[in-house]
């Protein structure tokens, strides 16, 4: 674990399901102060509970991260409840799927509203405060993109516009690290790859047994392993790592085709 994560104050947006409620909880669990955020308040209380109930410190708060004013309430939130901020995780994202021929506008806009556009007003609110916090020791501004392999490495028949969103987030951090690195803020990303989550859970095993059969590890990942990763950005430990996407995808991406899969299990 990284001690230096102690008593350190978290917003987790898109953080009370998947991989945002993984991050959470593993903040939770290195003693940093969270601030669960949610559309819903039920849904981010629930989640904060969880945390609590495992001994960690979390408080929920709903916002909708795509307006300024919920990304202003958010970090108003956090440093009234924390006395400060130290780590933003812009975790909030949605996949509805839609070929482009049936996408309509609004479609497209809600989806780069809800992924991109909430990462860049998280970002901005957050940096505001993360810049003028003189009397907080140097270097702690951390902040924390979840992307994809869908958009920046790959794509997927039905997420055009996820896909855009999730490239446009990494096009965002690399001159967001430039410009707060000056101020001892870091900027960088983690890029899940097929991760076990409670909206993969119902599906039917034969479908689920065709994806891991297309990753090297021949397993889907743990939120809790992508948790890791955040937790790894936010540390003192990466304070020289900035502009960075650390994919956690268990060899998903590196296959060139399908049948490097099986000269690899035939040299075993």
């Amino acid at each position: 674990m990284h001690p230096s994560l102690n008593g350190r104050s978290v917003i987790v947006t898109g953080g009370s399901k998947g991989i945002g409620r993984g991050i959470a909880r593993g903040f939770g669990a290195a003693g940093a102060w969270v601030l669960v955020v949610s559309r819903r308040q039920a849904d981010a209380d629930a989640a904060a509970a969880d945390i609590a109930a495992a001994g960690g410190v979390a408080s929920g708060f709903a916002a909708d991260v795509s307006t300024p004013e919920g990304t202003a309430a958010m970090v108003a939130a956090a440093v009234a409840r924390h006395g400060g901020l130290d780590v933003l995780c812009a975790n909030a994202g949605i996949y509805p799927a839609a070929t482009i021929e049936e996408m309509t506008p609004a479609d497209f806009d809600h989806v780069i509203a809800t992924n991109l556009r909430s990462t860049f007003l998280s970002v901005q609110a957050a940096a505001r405060v993360m810049k003028r916090q003189a009397a907080r020791p140097a270097g702690r501004g951390r902040i924390v993109i979840t992307s994809s392999t869908t958009g920046p490495i790959t794509g997927y028949p039905g997420w055009a516009h996820y896909g855009a969103s999730k490239a446009g987030q990494l096009g965002f951090m690399r001159t967001a690290a430039i410009e707060l690195a000056p101020f001892g803020i870091t900027v960088n990303a983690i890029i899940p790859g097929a991760i076990m989550t409670e909206g993969l859970a119902g599906l039917p095993e034969s479908f689920l047994a065709r994806i891991t059969a297309a990753v090297p590890a021949k397993r889907f990942g743990t939120v809790d392993e992508i948790a890791a990763g955040a937790l790894f950005l936010a540390s003192d430990e990466a304070a020289y790592i900035t502009g960075h996407a650390l994919s956690i995808d268990g060899g998903m991406t590196l296959p060139e085709f399908e049948m490097a899969l099986e000269e690899g299990s035939s040299l075993s």
